[in-house]
């Protein structure tokens, strides 16, 4: 779940996912600064109390303050900020888990934020706090590797079969534009693909919502990792399961 609020040059913001547990405010933010460096594959660094990319620093932050379920900093300057004020807080409670941030004043022109800045911060923190969260406990029973596979040729075959359709020239170039856009589209409005749905099986976040279409970008990129790790590195980083489709699960 995401939230954004505008006014007078401030931007409120909030992402949250569901959590049955609560989580100390310490561990929170240990959390939530070594996570930033590995999500980025360390672009972004924390030294002190900032956030830094290469020699630039991004963010600066004030003492954290922790509560027992949640961690607050308040936000003191930095390159993407125009003015020192606000404050990001991770908080732990009513289960869910919820970043946000009140009162930020970015340095970037509102529109300009609105489609750069603001939505690589939606995809740090959701896959931030789907990590916090963990996969425990799951949302349903784990789509069989099998089955997997399965699902995945009929999918193939179907991006295959448009890009034919599509024309001779570029083949390939085509058939990966079908495929990601195919995918991305499919895993974020319904978690089902075609192939999902003749095996039964469907891709959800590990908080049981569905994936945003910025985790399923990051699933669909990670896949050629996936297949050279020989393991689901694909869901591990876009904090996704496959599990089987209950509606379709006594079918024969």
């Amino acid at each position: 779940m995401t939230m954004l609020r505008v006014k007078d040059g401030q931007v409120s913001v909030e992402d949250s996912v569901a959590m049955s547990h609560a989580t100390a405010g310490r561990t929170l933010r240990e959390a939530y600064l070594d996570d930033i460096q590995k999500l980025t594959f360390g672009l972004v660094q924390v030294r002190g109390s900032s956030l830094y990319f290469g020699p630039l620093e991004l963010l600066r932050f004030g003492p954290a303050k922790e509560s027992r379920h949640a961690v607050e900093w308040p936000i003191e300057g930095g390159i993407t900020a125009r003015a020192p004020g606000g404050r990001f807080r991770i908080e732990s409670a009513q289960g869910r888990l919820v970043a946000s941030v009140d009162g930020y004043r970015p340095r970037l022109p509102m529109p300009l934020y609105a489609l750069t800045q603001l939505p690589i911060h939606h995809l740090l923190m959701r896959l931030h706090l789907l990590r916090v969260r963990g996969r425990e406990p799951a949302q349903g029973v784990a789509a069989t590797p099998d089955d997997r596979v399965r699902a995945a040729v009929v999918d193939v075959a179907l991006c295959i079969t448009l890009a034919g359709l599509a024309g001779r020239r570029s083949k390939l170039h085509v058939l990966l534009g079908i495929a990601a856009a195919y995918h991305v589209a499919c895993w974020s409005l319904s978690g089902h693909t075609l192939g999902g749905l003749v095996v039964g099986q469907r891709v959800v976040a590990v908080d049981g919502s569905r994936p945003t279409v910025g985790q399923s970008l990051v699933r669909l990129l990670a896949i050629p990792a996936a297949f050279v790790l020989d393991r689901p590195y694909h869901d591990e980083l876009a904090g996704t399961d496959v599990i089987v489709d209950q509606g379709q699960a006594s079918d024969p």
